[in-house]
């Protein structure tokens, strides 16, 4: 099973980003050290809980700032692990483009999603004490 999207471009020749998949020795992307790697896994465990949560209140992912283009992109739940995961292996994110005409009501922030988690946690530890 494929977790990640087809590549449009697999096995054409004239693939734009051809270029960045050949790095070559000495210039290629760095692995990730041992903590931006435990970051990475932080963030699938956190995707996973925001997922289940948040689901459940008609949110279909996480919007991020991209700091290379400046604009905001909407990624679903399954897209945004796949990313992560490709990232864990390749050392780096994919090409990305903007999504086609999202809802931006449907998406939030990760850290709307870590308070909204938090807040839930709080409510459950609350509810478990004597006399609540």
């Amino acid at each position: 099973m494929q977790d990640e999207p087809l590549d449009p471009f697999a096995g054409d020749p004239t693939d734009p980003t051809s270029a960045l998949e050949d790095d070559g020795p000495g210039r290629g992307v760095q692995p990730l050290t041992a903590e931006e790697r435990q970051d990475v896994l932080d963030d699938l465990a956190d995707l996973d809980v925001y997922e289940a949560l948040l689901t459940a209140r008609d949110i279909r992912g996480l919007v991020v700032d991209c700091e290379d283009c400046r604009v905001p992109h909407y990624f679903a739940w399954d897209l945004l692990r796949a990313n992560l995961r490709h990232l864990l292996v390749a050392g780096r994110t994919r090409v990305h483009e903007p999504a086609f005409d999202p809802d931006p009501s449907e998406y939030v922030t990760w850290e709307y999603a870590r308070g909204y988690a938090d807040g839930m946690q709080d409510a459950v530890e609350d509810a478990d004490e004597p006399g609540a």
